[in-house]
């Protein structure tokens, strides 16, 4: 069954993107994504397509910012970006109470917000990347569960993405261990550890630049090489340990400006706290209207569903059929996803 633009309301309607980015930051999409144009512009119309065409696909999003958030992860490999949204829809609909209802209002979400343990910093970095707070410490694992865990960093992330600038340039990681100690082992089964990590870096649209890790107690030790090692090599020279704040800071990696007060900045964590919350209201209700997505989990195999390592090996269902059934065109590169 084909089904065409005309005849059910979609999430976000087509529209005609016009570029609002800075000169700078063309020229670094073109320059790191090959993004043009030209290239984007074929792009969008064959993801639009697709989707259109695709029986597995009931509501999505058809505007070019949420679009070209796949399309950027995948370096503008129509196919590879057309798989990752698959995944993204279907893991959103089989993993309901982390991805649906995505909505800082909720009291325990706005409890966890308070606590400090996850949020972005105001100002960019001297690259133009907004840079992620992380302090597992602050995670009471008494009050909240894993699922709080990732709804809150969906949340995050979710916000952020929607800004073009976020897109192309990515993001930086400052992660604190302090306070982090075995019984955190325990959030997560080893199997849901290996599903998360490898979904993280093949689903979720993000550019991950730089992941700094702070304070890592030695009790983690095997917790981290055992996370380490189920993820790519180039995301694994990105990562990088030091033993103190003191350590971090000496390294002259980032700004002092950027960093709360409490990590040798100027401004207090509570302030940008508040500040984030700002952020994360603003785009609410564009969040919630995500709930309106949905793919045909009939037709995905269990394993797909699952969120499974070998259906992520696997080229998938519609994503990997030839373009000529789904109008698929602009440059198949090899997938090399930053």
């Amino acid at each position: 069954m084909e089904f065409k633009m005309g005849e059910r309301k979609w999430v976000s309607e087509a529209d005609e993107y016009v570029c609002a980015l800075s000169e700078d930051t063309q020229k670094i999409a073109k320059d790191t994504l090959g993004e043009d144009k030209n290239v984007r512009d074929q792009a969008l119309e064959s993801m639009r397509h697709w989707i259109t065409h695709n029986p597995r696909i009931l509501n999505c999003r058809l505007d070019s910012n949420f679009l070209l958030r796949f399309l950027r992860f995948s370096k503008f490999s129509v196919v590879q970006a057309q798989i990752a949204l698959e995944r993204y829809l279907l893991l959103r609909q089989s993993y309901g109470m982390v991805f649906r209802e995505m909505d800082i209002k909720i009291p325990k979400m706005t409890e966890l917000l308070q606590t400090g343990f996850l949020f972005v910093c105001p100002k960019r970095d001297k690259n133009g990347r907004r840079v992620y707070i992380i302090r597992p410490g602050a995670f009471d694992l008494s009050k909240y569960t894993n699922a709080d865990m990732l709804k809150i960093a969906g949340i995050a992330f979710e916000t952020l993405i929607e800004d073009e600038e976020n897109q192309v340039k990515g993001f930086v990681y400052l992660a604190d261990g302090q306070g982090c100690g075995l019984p955190y082992v325990t959030l997560f089964t080893p199997l849901e550890m290996v599903r998360l990590v490898k979904n993280g870096e093949k689903t979720v649209p993000a550019r991950h630049i730089e992941i700094h890790g702070l304070n890592v107690h030695p009790t983690m030790k095997f917790a981290y090489e055992f996370g380490i090692s189920l993820i790519s090599e180039k995301i694994r020279k990105r990562i990088k340990l030091y033993s103190t704040i003191e350590e971090f800071l000496a390294g002259g990696t980032m700004e002092l400006d950027i960093l709360p007060k409490e990590y040798g900045g100027t401004t207090p964590m509570s302030e940008m706290i508040d500040n984030w919350k700002e952020e994360l209201l603003n785009e609410n209700a564009r969040l919630l209207s995500h709930d309106e997505m949905a793919v045909q989990e009939e037709l995905f195999s269990s394993k797909e569903r699952d969120g499974a390592v070998s259906a992520l090996r696997a080229s998938g269902g519609t994503c990997g059929n030839e373009d000529s059934m789904y109008g698929v065109t602009g440059n198949f590169r090899k997938l090399e996803v930053d």
